[in-house]
């Protein structure tokens, strides 16, 4: 689909569409400013690595790409549509109140394209409806984007065969390295890492983690050093106009998602679940949790459940890096952000793991990962940690990953997960 390299030549003057019998405002801007976005995206030379993926992709489903807000989807988006042939990007901002299926079926049978590269496309109402036509009516291939999961999901089952998800998450640390130094490090599995399988190379970077744990892992931060204001901007964001977008919610409880979301940034992680939650926010539990969800969805909170059968399963409920910044300093949270970057690394990875919780409340290691050869216990923490951390539990292998360099006996650094 993406092969070839095509640049839009459109040439705008007074007759500009008259000759196909065309009004002259409805494409001349749109041309216009797919012009500004190719040019535009020249500046990113480097590229992600999903764009190698969909610049493959064959067959006539359309591509949704999801992922948080500042990950990086315009730019990629941008860059598939310069990289393929007869296209054309939209921004969906530019074309509210538009018909997309107008534009779509203009643009194909007038000026030859024969893809769509649409962003933010939760933006516009009833896009499922309209991408179903398209679908089903127009031989066009259309790519789109969305920060909004909770739409994207729910429109999937809806339009069945003609959608595909694909997530664009944010960097790995071995994906930062790249970016910001230029150089590559090789990958590692999870278990190369407990087996010590690494390179000299692996350790040459160490120095970035607490950088990167800070917002590196944001692609925006290697523009804006200073990330804080922009997920602010970020949270406010999500919370007045995406969650509003996709939920039927009164306009009292905006503020509530709010102060639910500054509570669990300002907690200890211990006991963070949906009763706690209720309790202190003054919700019902209900309430808790969808609330949870609609962050979830928003790439904000990361809910982890627990093991077995005897438990009652509320999840643990983490935040995606590094977002409990915007609430206790670094200091403050280290606890904190080392869990949120050990579950949102290996989520990011598909890598099955489970948060460890007694039925009586008794100290247990924090995490259970499952593994080909076996289960393997985690605890996360700093240089306090050690065998006492797991006292009663019988797992094949045993692992501290600790905040620091050492790999002596069960230890491991915690920042090899970012070669994952």
């Amino acid at each position: 689909m993406f092969s070839g390299i095509f640049k839009a030549q459109i040439i705008i003057g007074p007759n500009f569409g008259k000759e196909r019998g065309y009004p002259l405002a409805d494409f001349a801007q749109i041309f216009e400013l797919d012009r500004l976005a190719r040019n535009e995206v020249e500046k990113y030379d480097k590229k992600r690595a999903l764009f190698q993926i969909l610049s493959r992709e064959q067959g006539r489903h359309a591509i949704g790409i999801v992922g948080p807000r500042g990950v990086g989807k315009t730019i990629l988006l941008k860059q598939l549509a310069v990289a393929c042939k007869n296209s054309l990007y939209l921004s969906m901002d530019t074309v509210e109140g538009g018909d997309l299926f107008e534009i779509a079926q203009k643009a194909h049978e007038q000026f030859g394209i024969k893809a769509l590269f649409l962003d933010e496309i939760h933006s516009q109402r009833d896009y499922p409806v309209v991408l179903k036509k398209i679908f089903d009516f127009l031989e066009v291939r259309v790519v789109f984007t969305s920060s909004v999961s909770l739409a994207l999901y729910e429109s999937s089952v809806d339009l069945s065969r003609r959608v595909r998800l694909e997530h664009l998450y944010p960097f790995t640390f071995g994906e930062y390295i790249a970016f910001k130094t230029g150089n590559s490090v090789p990958p590692l599995t999870f278990e190369d890492i407990c087996e010590k399988k690494w390179e000299t190379a692996h350790f040459r970077y160490a120095s970035f983690f607490d950088e990167y744990l800070k917002g590196g892992l944001m692609p925006f931060s290697l523009e804006e050093p200073d990330v804080l204001p922009l997920l602010k901007n970020i949270v406010n964001t999500v919370i007045a106009k995406d969650i509003p977008a996709v939920a039927r919610l009164l306009v009292n409880e905006l503020p509530l998602i709010h102060k639910l979301l500054i509570f669990i940034g300002k907690s200890s992680l211990d006991g963070i679940n949906y009763s706690s939650l209720s309790r202190n926010i003054g919700i019902t539990k209900y309430k808790a949790e969808a609330y949870v969800g609609f962050l979830e969805k928003a790439f904000i909170l990361n809910p982890v459940f627990p093991m077995g059968a005897n438990v009652l399963r509320e999840p643990k409920v983490l935040m995606n890096l590094p977002y409990r910044l915007l609430y206790a300093d670094f200091k403050t949270c280290i606890g904190g952000l080392r869990e949120d970057f050990f579950a949102e690394t290996l989520g990011m990875k598909g890598i099955a793991f489970d948060y460890l919780k007694s039925m009586r409340g008794q100290k247990t290691p924090d995490y259970l990962v499952k593994t080909a050869s076996g289960d393997v216990v985690v605890e996360i923490g700093g240089k306090s940690k050690g065998r006492q951390q797991f006292k009663g539990i019988k797992a094949k292998k045993e692992i501290i990953f600790s905040h620091d360099l050492e790999s002596d006996g069960i230890r491991r650094p915690l920042f090899m997960l970012g070669y994952l």
